[in-house]
Order: structure tokens, then sequence, then C-alpha cells
């Protein structure tokens, strides 16, 4: 078994790699390469049973994946993305990135006949927006509001397409927004999410740029991780006849999430949240919905977290280890 990972630096494609090599396998079969591909040279964990490999790649260079697909990878974790707020930035760099490169990765597919090779990519809430009844399912219209769920979207319709005519085994996770990220905050729009509870954990001042009613969809990087692992491993009919569908997040307010802090970390931690409104971030979060209907995830065996509470916790023992 041969798996590639796009965004190989990145914080999910590193946690990815890690659980991969400690599984050992996927699908069935033990995994004898393992190739991380980011614009930076990925760290490579270590492994004494599977070849590992960094490359520093910029996708969206013309046949940038060729020699990486030219070893036929059974399965393709296509993480590498531009953010939500520096896609909206930069409307050019966000194309390149989100679309272009994923367009030329399933040419790169179909050019070598890789119709067996599984494509998983990570999606958004952010395909979302616009009117939308109270609790969303797999099938509402997608109505991006922002130009890095419009890029998303695309690509989900290319995946499906080029899975449908049989050119490669596409599958599509619209991750819900993730906390508690660890390191430091990113370009994300949703970047506060994790710092209003990382940062006054870590015992440092945070800045909630959004009002307190604001609901999101979230997800622990734990279960995004087991997501990812277990979307390679459903059978490609169960996924038709649209391979895109929404992960079983839950959701919270901002003033959950605060309270939260408060009810684990006590009213020190809480007074490091400083409130300073930011219109521009506001305005991109506001647009992706918080309620979800995740009956069809669920059937094909995707679990979320089961509470909050879980999800800071989980944050509070990993930063211990």
């Amino acid at each position: 078994m041969h798996i590639v990972i796009t965004g190989g630096a990145g914080f999910l494609g590193q946690r990815l790699a890690t659980r991969l090599l400690a599984r050992g396998e996927l699908r069935g079969e033990a995994i004898q390469r393992l190739t991380l591909v980011d614009q930076v040279e990925p760290p490579c964990p270590p492994s004494d049973t599977v070849d590992v490999a960094g490359r520093a790649l910029d996708i969206t260079e013309p046949g940038a994946l060729d020699t990486v697909l030219d070893a036929r990878p059974q399965v393709v974790y296509h993480l590498a993305a531009v953010v939500s707020s520096a896609a909206e930035a930069d409307l050019d760099l966000g194309m390149e990135v989100n679309f272009d490169a994923t367009r030329a990765l399933l040419e790169g597919c179909r050019g070598r006949g890789l119709a067996n090779t599984r494509l998983i990519m990570a999606s958004s809430v952010a395909a979302y927006g616009g009117e939308l009844p109270a609790v969303l399912d797999d099938m509402t219209a997608l109505q991006p509001q922002n130009s890095y769920g419009t890029q998303k979207a695309m690509c989900e319709l290319l995946i499906n397409d080029y899975s449908r005519r049989g050119l490669v085994d596409g599958c599509v996770l619209r991750l819900p927004t993730i906390i508690v990220r660890p390191g430091r905050p990113n370009a994300a729009a949703s970047s506060f999410a994790s710092s209003i509870l990382r940062e006054p954990l870590n015992g440092e001042e945070a800045i909630c740029p959004v009002a307190t009613s604001l609901q999101l969809f979230v997800m622990s990087p734990a279960k995004v991780i087991e997501a990812l692992i277990h979307g390679a491993e459903v059978p490609g009919e169960a996924l038709a006849p649209f391979r895109a569908f929404m992960l079983p997040g839950i959701t919270v307010s901002v003033a959950e999430m605060l309270d939260t802090l408060r009810q684990v970390a006590g009213d020190e931690a809480l007074a490091r949240v400083r409130h300073e409104p930011d219109p521009r971030i506001e305005a991109i979060v506001a647009s992706w919905p918080a309620r979800f209907e995740t009956r069809r995830a669920e059937a094909l065996g995707f679990a979320g977290d089961r509470s909050l509470h879980d999800i800071v916790m989980a944050f509070i023992e990993e930063r211990s280890r």
C-alpha cells in the first residue's frame, strides 16, 4: 500500500501520517510507502517498517505531482489548501491552490489510469451559505458566500464527476471547524475558535472577534483524523451517487465555548479573552451554517464527539503529555 498526503507538513497532514504509521495498515493492506507533499519539505515521522518520504513541491506548477503519481498510489489524501481568509484576500492564489491544483491532480490520476485510487479531499462547511434551512443535510444546495467555499464546492463537483466516470475513486469529507488546534493562530477565519480556548488554557491572552451568540459546527482533531482514515475504507459503491457529505460535528455557540473554558479553568482563564469585533471575520464565519443532520455519514460509520467538554479535556490531556 502506497499512500500520498498533500499538505503533509500541515497540522492534519502530520497527525494523519503519524496515525497511519501507528496503524501499519489501511484497507486491509500493510502500508509500505508514505509520501508527504507540501510547499516545504514535510517532517517525516519515524518508522522501521514503512518507507516514509517528504517532498517539497509547489502543486500549482505544471507536472508537480507527476513523479508522485507515477508511483501509482492506492490512496491520496488531498489536504493542501489556502485557508479561508487567505483565499478571500487573494483570489488568484486561492484558485491556483484550491481549484487548479485539484483539477491537475484529477487529470494526473486520469492520465495514469488510476481509476481505483481512493482520492479523499478535505472540504469545508464554507461550501454552504446564503439563505438556508434551520438544519441542513448533504443534499442542501451549495451556495458559498466566499471564495474559499466556492473553490471547495467546485472541487466537490469535479471529484464527483470524475468518480462517476470511473476515472478515480473519490470521497469528499466536509470538515466542521476543528477545535482545539494546537500551535499558533493561522490565517483561517475560524482560527479564533481554537485561540479563545487554547491561549487562555496556556496562560495567554486571546482575542474573540465575533459575537458570543455566533454558532459553529465543530469537531475535534482526533475525530477528524479518524474520519480521514475511515474515508479510505468505505466501499466506493456506498459513496454513490454523490460522494461529498458532512461529517458529524456538534453545534456550539461562542458563549458555550467561553462557559466551558470557565468551567474547566476558572474565571482567571476566561478573563484572558478580550472581545474585539472584526466585521470581516464575522462576515465570513457567520455565513457558515451551524446545524446539520448527518445521518448519511453516521450510517457509513463516521463518528463525532460527544460534547464540547470532552473536546476541551482531550486538548488539556494531550498538552500535558
